[in-house]
């Protein structure tokens, strides 16, 4: 099974790093709103943001920058501007993405929109879905027919008899039950020239125990991947898959652990120390149980979690797991994490945490020079959080890929 799946993977990773160049980008002028260069900044009144060729070429105050006679002006008065959103943690498996290579592109627009650009998104993280349709997706996002994101990806390997409950029993996943096995299948990521690996070093089974990974093929594909300087996701299930995550030398907690008390004292120090970053993931646990009182006990542990990992000194990056669940709003999301954060730390997660963590030099800043991502939203985020989910305009590259109707 692994090596039938990771030559159909090829071939499609061909095909999605084969995309044309982005289409030319629009001279944008964004001006009159409110900015914050960054979540630490002051806050920069009517401040004007010119972008050619999909950087950003000049930010200032108005009347002190010049604004080419050629350029589409769009009229932030009253409105304020901060770079653009990182979603650490989506899915693209739902029917919507089938058969992406080929559907007609509108209304794969329509869908991004609704689940991802709308909220102020221009680069995503793909912790797991079918490499048939998001290495096309991509693809045709790169060359300008569908209007959407920067999407990194990863692939995921799961532990022998690591089937997740909540995934189908016919689907076939690429499980590793040695550390050569992990190698290889690590390798088969980068050779497709994915953007990282996601492990899951604890697998839920519904009634039946967790299946949890051996530290030793978790590190195997740590170690490939470190070696390519890509990163390495998990997703933990309980205690022995976050000390498994430690183990492994594993960069990112792809969600918090809610079921089991919190992390330990010598938990959050080795974390600490190897750097690993957590993406909280807090809507998720008002999605997976019906029963209010157990619902309100899992969000709690998980702010919690939050909470004791931001004090500790971990990096927090922003992510929902949209795809898996159906909630797009981000509401909810930044009223969770705001019981944990400031508004600026929120702000961050979704921000400069994710452009340092992942080495993205020119993004998460609205610095001349940098990439031209930002989202324009309809109130200020550090005055009410919630604003956060009110977005405008979401410009990716230079190119307008959201606009409020």
């Amino acid at each position: 099974m692994t090596g039938t799946w990771l030559r159909t993977a090829l071939l499609l990773g061909l095909l999605g790093t084969a995309a044309a160049a982005s289409a030319d980008a629009e001279t944008i002028v964004l001006r009159g709103g409110s900015l914050y260069a960054s979540p630490d900044a002051a806050l920069l009144p009517d401040a004007v943001i010119v972008m050619t060729d999909g950087v950003i070429s000049a930010v200032g105050k108005s009347g002190d920058v010049n604004v080419p006679a050629d350029a589409r002006v769009i009229d932030c008065s009253g409105k304020t501007v901060v770079a653009g959103f990182w979603n650490s943690h989506v899915h693209f498996t739902e029917g919507a993405w089938h058969n992406a290579a080929t559907a007609p592109a509108a209304p794969l627009t329509g869908h991004m929109q609704e689940m991802l650009t709308r909220w102020g998104f221009t680069t995503v993280w793909d912790l797991g879905s079918d490499p048939q349709d998001t290495l096309p997706l991509r693809k045709r996002i790169a060359a300008g027919e569908v209007a959407g994101p920067r999407i990194l990806m990863a692939g995921s390997i799961f532990p022998k008899d690591g089937h997740p409950a909540y995934l189908p029993a016919a689907m076939q996943l690429p499980e590793a039950t040695t550390p050569d096995e992990a190698t290889q299948l690590a390798r088969g990521y980068m050779a497709l020239n994915l953007d990282g690996v996601k492990l899951f070093t604890g697998v839920y089974k519904g009634g039946k125990p967790v299946v949890n990974m051996d530290p030793a093929i978790a590190r195997a594909a740590v170690d490939v991947a470190h070696a390519a300087a890509k990163p390495v996701f998990a997703h933990p299930q309980n205690q022995v898959g976050v000390d498994t995550v430690i183990a492994a030398g594993v960069d990112i907690l792809a969600h918090s652990n809610p079921t089991e008390g919190g992390y330990t004292t010598e938990q959050l120090a080795r974390l600490k120390a190897q750097g690993t970053a957590l993406i909280p993931t807090l809507s998720l646990y008002t999605t997976v149980v019906l029963i209010p009182d157990v619902t309100n006990r899992l969000v709690a542990a998980a702010v919690n979690e939050l909470k004791q990992f931001s004090e500790n000194g971990g990096p927090i990056l922003f992510g929902t797991d949209v795809g898996f669940i159906k909630l797009y709003d981000t509401t909810l999301e930044y009223e969770l994490m705001h019981r944990a954060l400031s508004e600026r730390q929120v702000l961050a997660s979704l921000t400069s945490n994710p452009a340092q963590y992942f080495k993205a030099a020119r993004n998460g800043r609205v610095e001349q020079g940098f990439d031209a991502d930002l989202v324009v939203l309809d109130g200020d985020p550090l005055s009410d959080v919630r604003n956060l989910a009110k977005v405008s305009t979401t410009i990716r590259a230079g190119h307008v890929i959201y606009q409020k109707p």
